[in-house]
């Protein structure tokens, strides 16, 4: 029977971890054990931090709207109920966008919610 010989995919398997933990500290990037542990939770902290970024974000959008809501003399949730009795399908990306950059026409917006309600 044949010698199976794996040195050069365990080579090339060990490398590419490597690569990835390139530039953590200490033994994290030199050494395959620990820098196979450093790649797999960096691997996980990615993950989670993906599904953490839309959270932030859709909290940002909200707070600016909210911002707006007072300066015009609403709160967030009676404008959010206005829009939708009004048939206005805006996200909240673009409410946040259009409260900072375009106060007279988020104050349009807000004077239609009113109207609906």
């Amino acid at each position: 029977m044949a010698r199976v010989k794996g040195a050069l995919a365990t080579r090339k398997r060990r490398n590419k971890i490597l690569k990835l933990a390139k530039g953590y500290w200490g033994a994290r990037s030199k050494h395959f054990k620990m820098a196979k542990e450093a790649v797999m939770k960096s691997g996980n902290y990615a993950y989670v931090g993906r599904r953490q970024k839309k959270r932030d974000f859709r909290r940002l959008w909200i707070t600016r709207i909210s911002a707006g809501c007072k300066l015009n003399g609403i709160n967030y949730s009676q404008f959010m109920h206005g829009l939708k009795k009004a048939n206005i399908d805006i996200n909240r990306k673009m409410l946040s966008e259009i409260a900072i950059a375009d106060p007279q026409g988020f104050a349009s917006l807000v004077e239609q919610a009113k109207a609906a309600l």
